[in-house]
């Protein structure tokens, strides 16, 4: 759940792309870095922490150029910040390339023994980006026979590339000297948007994780990136577009409206909050007809991103819709916080209840979801301490029962509540009442109602089926292994900042 940023345009782009990646900062506050393009020449600045500590006006002052990407890391390992792991990458063979990666590859550990053994390239780093940018840059010098790029070339590196790469992925790379390349995995598992802006007589191009930096930098949306598609403008400004995967289906990952996406975004012609609005419809009509009996006094919404549908679950059962919780917003979302203690002791931070709304009532709380639990069981204790009588959960999402493995943080079953447990067992657990689940096909219904086009999703978390086809019980089996392994191995005390200036030379 990463958040990519790529844009060429008529003037400096240092502001635009820091600006971005505040709009965009929601998908990952462990590191950010922003590389800019000034001829044949890159200039980056990365570092640990929030887009705003990374930053400072020494550094913008350094990062000149029309055309940069910038990326905000989410960690999917558990692990503290390590700034070797800060994007984007860097390679200075064959052209000088930088690359942002929003996802997960499922197969890195084989690509990287590929890479040592075939294409003699090295990986410094446990990152899987690191990975698909070498195995990107291998590509591209082996399609490109007279050492000179062209669209068709860079395309055809991305064919390989897909061919190569399992798992989800979406990308925004910079070759130096001739332009931006983004990508999204033939799946269309995570989401990318093309964006632009006519200055002078001139379009500039802006690539997104989500609309909502498009719409606050004043780009227009032009449209999604469709699954297995590549984009490259150049340094010109000339747009090029082309399909690179053999069989591309739309799948998206439908934990991206639930909870991930911001809801003033579009991904893949759907409005996240409308769908939100639907999500408390379906969720409304499940009680009505399911749990009639529950005396509900008022609906109260976990902040944020559950707001839109317990606004609309409460208008559709007729009962009041109350805030019942202050959010402290200097305290960074529990769910991307790697490690369970940390998001435990950050839950009485982020919230406080107000007594006047839970006092002698029947309370439904509504949250997107319920992970591990652990937030959950914290804010009904918080309900019944205020003077809740009764505390019911709703879910807008259904259990999630499966690992995920591309790009969210919920690799193993051990720490899902709903894995091994049944709903009255998941009630008793979080100390609720009467507990409330999504249905998925309702949760479907009301996401495809905005695009019928959408057939298929990426629901591995709640069914335990992986759309892309490779993800077997002994990958399941390593990827929660090399967690544990880094719980227990030393952080890497490397919290620092690089700040680099990259002569690439373009070669002819």
């Amino acid at each position: 759940m990463c958040g990519i940023l790529g844009i060429v345009a008529q003037s400096p782009v240092n502001q635009l792309l820091y600006d971005g990646l505040l709009l965009l900062q929601h998908r990952g506050q462990d590191a950010a870095g922003i590389v800019s393009g000034e001829g044949n020449t890159l200039h980056m600045q990365r570092g640990s922490g929030m887009v705003r500590d990374v930053f400072r006006t020494r550094n913008m002052r350094s990062l000149p150029g029309n055309i940069g990407i910038a990326h905000c890391r989410y960690p999917t390992a558990g692990s503290a910040s390590k700034v070797s792991e800060a994007q984007p990458f860097y390679v200075n063979s064959p052209f000088g390339i930088v690359l942002g990666h929003n996802g997960n590859l499922t197969n890195a550990e084989a690509l990287k023994e590929e890479m040592f053994r075939l294409d003699l390239r090295h990986i410094n780093t446990n990152s899987d980006s690191e990975v698909l940018l070498n195995v990107l840059a291998h590509e591209l010098e082996t399609a490109s026979i007279r050492l000179r790029l062209d669209p068709q070339t860079i395309f055809e590196a991305v064919a390989n590339v897909h061919r190569r790469c399992r798992g989800a992925y979406a990308v925004v790379a910079m070759i130096a000297g001739y332009g931006l390349l983004a990508f999204r995995d033939p799946y269309g598992i995570r989401p990318a948007v093309i964006g632009t802006n006519e200055v002078d007589g001139r379009t500039e191009y802006m690539v997104a994780s989500e609309s909502v930096a498009l719409d606050a930098l004043g780009y227009k949306l032009l449209r999604d990136i469709e699954p297995g598609e590549a984009v490259f403008i150049d340094s010109e400004g000339r747009f090029f577009s082309q399909q690179c995967a053999q069989v591309p289906s739309l799948n998206p990952c439908i934990f991206e409206y639930v909870y991930l996406a911001r809801p003033d975004s579009l991904i893949d012609g759907v409005s996240v909050y409308e769908a939100r609005l639907n999500m408390g419809q379906k969720l409304a009509e499940k009680i009505a007809r399911e749990f009639g009996h529950l005396k509900i006094d008022v609906v109260i919404p976990i902040p944020d991103s559950s707001r839109p549908s317990a606004l609309q679950l409460a208008m559709n059962l007729g009962v009041p819709y109350r805030e019942g919780f202050v959010k402290n917003r200097y305290i960074g979302r529990t769910f991307i916080m790697p490690g369970q203690e940390v998001r435990k002791k950050s839950v009485r931070q982020k919230l406080n209840a107000i007594s006047l709304e839970f006092r002698g009532k029947n309370v439904l709380l509504v949250d997107d979801s319920i992970v591990r639990g652990t937030t959950s069981r914290e804010i009904v204790q918080m309900a019944r301490e205020a003077g809740a009588v009764n505390v019911f959960f709703a879910s807008a999402a259904p259990p999630v029962r499966f690992p995920n493995v591309y790009g969210i943080d919920m690799p193993t079953r051990s720490e899902l509540i709903a894995a091994d447990r049944t709903e009255d067992e998941v009630a008793k657990e979080i100390g609720a009442d009467a507990l409330i689940y999504q249905e998925l096909d309702a949760l479907k219904d009301a996401i495809r109602a905005l695009n019928p086009a959408i057939t298929s999703f990426e629901t591995s978390c709640f069914d335990g089926k992986y759309v892309t086809g490779d993800v077997t019980i002994d990958y399941l089996y390593e990827v929660e292994a090399r967690r544990n392994a880094g719980r227990d191995s030393d952080d890497d005390p490397d919290n620092a900042q690089l700040d680099l200036n990259l002569d690439l030379s373009v070669r002819n």
